[in-house]
């Protein structure tokens, strides 16, 4: 029989790595493991807890960017934290910033701020008693650092002083894995109660649910997401690394060129990425459309709204999904959907150039909408290309790979349009000169 802890004063009940995360005052601590082990709505009850105990104190939610916060961790606040409060009698939690918050402030006198890595003169430039990182793993050390010194116990409204995460496991060398003064806390499905009863030990049927999907994660996504391993990238298609590759937003100059490339889907994700190109050939993804359970139709209107020059919209061969697109002012050229040679085309642009740099970036919070059926189900399916990448994988096979072997064919509908994009400008078939012909 598995040993249930008390119950917090507040009513939420953490288990196993989740529950030593909860009663630590270390100064830096994260909590990790893999999917759907309670990580994230743990440290928002800690957060709300410690606000509520300590009267006046100061605290902050953040993530790499605000808008990443807004669509993830906030959601749960809102719902499953905040929503509780305001139902509790005499004690209401004032929210302030409109829609997206800005921060909420307590009766007893405590304000909780709401904020970005991309906009780090807004939230640093205050003291806080407690900071909660959101997907802690997507910071840099720097970054971090610069948190612990906003929470350094110059704000003095409690006793202690902590900056708290949650996070997804990543590579080995990871710096959360090697920072000495950082506690690290393993959370596990079986202390998540709603998979598992926490009397008993035994998965519960709603739980089987969720595990199965789970079980069905393929490659770096299986293993870091089902087992919680810190593990590289071996087997992924691409190189991506999110600290070369994935840049902040910044104004697309209008003189560069820029283009469309479009994935048909519905019970799968349509897909619609914006990519510019640099005067040196670079290219850059601005914006992404992915979506499921929407007709081609409304997505074009949905495109239309930006209002740009686009110099071609390169699309999959759909011939009636094309026709609408195009009854919709929206003409298409078909793409070259060769896989191997297309694959090698995006691994060469992914590769750092003379200069250090990559020759394809990706901004972030370019995704136009969120798509919560994806990012809100258990096993957290990919909903832009970023997410993409880690799952982008070559099939498990003894014998070594074929030459003309393709990725497994999961969740890649973002991979494939950026294919199509790249083999639209770097995958023209070059043809031989014809030889001179001498005559007599």
């Amino acid at each position: 029989m598995r040993a249930v802890v008390a119950i917090t004063e507040k009513g939420f009940t953490p288990y196993g790595g989740c529950s030593s995360f909860w009663y630590s005052k270390a100064p830096e601590i994260i909590v990790s493991g893999p999917y759907d082990t309670g990580k994230t709505l743990t440290a928002l009850n800690k957060l709300n807890y410690l606000m509520s105990k300590y009267a006046g104190s100061r605290g902050l939610m953040i993530r790499k960017t605000y808008q990443s916060l807004v669509n993830s961790a906030l959601v749960t606040f809102e719902e499953k934290v905040h929503k509780r409060q305001i139902r509790s009698p005499g004690y209401p939690i004032d929210k302030y910033g409109g829609e997206k918050a800005e921060w909420y402030d307590y009766p007893n006198g405590s304000r909780l701020v709401v904020g970005g890595m991309d906009n780090p003169g807004k939230t640093l430039s205050s003291e806080f008693d407690f900071i909660y990182v959101n997907q802690a793993e997507e910071l840099t050390e720097d970054e971090w650092q610069a948190l612990t010194r906003a929470a350094s116990g110059r704000a003095g409204h409690a006793p202690f002083n902590q900056v708290m995460g949650d996070c997804n496991p990543d590579v080995p060398e990871h710096w959360i894995q090697c920072r000495q003064s950082l506690t690290l806390f393993e959370s596990r499905h079986e202390d998540n109660p709603d998979l598992y009863d926490q009397e008993t030990g035994e998965l519960m049927e709603g739980g089987k649910v969720r595990m199965r999907a789970l079980d069905n994660l393929t490659g770096v996504r299986k293993q870091r997401g089902r087992y919680g391993l810190w593990v590289g990238r071996e087997g992924q298609v691409y190189e991506f690394d999110p600290a070369v590759h994935l840049l902040d937003r910044f104004d697309i100059p209008g003189t560069w060129t820029r283009y469309r490339a479009v994935d048909f889907g519905f019970t799968n994700p349509f897909v619609c990425q914006w990519w510019a190109e640099d005067p040196d050939g670079r290219l850059y993804l601005y914006r992404e459309i992915y979506m499921t359970q929407r007709t081609v139709t409304t997505h074009a209107t949905q495109i239309k709204e930006f209002k740009e020059r686009i110099e071609a919209t390169i699309a999959d061969h759909d011939a009636e999904d094309r026709a609408t697109l195009a009854e919709n002012g929206i003409k298409t050229i078909a793409a070259d959907k060769r896989v191997s040679v297309g694959i090698e085309k995006v691994q060469e642009r992914l590769k750092l150039s003379g200069d250090k740099k990559p020759r394809l970036f990706v901004l972030r919070d370019s995704l136009v909408e969120q798509d919560t059926s994806l990012s809100d189900s258990e096993v957290r399916r990919p909903y832009n290309i970023e997410t993409e990448f880690p799952g982008y994988v070559w099939p498990t096979t003894k014998a070594k790979r074929a030459a003309d072997e393709h990725p497994v064919k999961a969740d890649d509908h973002s991979m494939d349009t950026m294919r199509y994009m790249i083999m639209h400008l770097d995958g023209r078939i070059q043809y031989p000169k014809p030889k001179a012909v001498k005559y007599a």
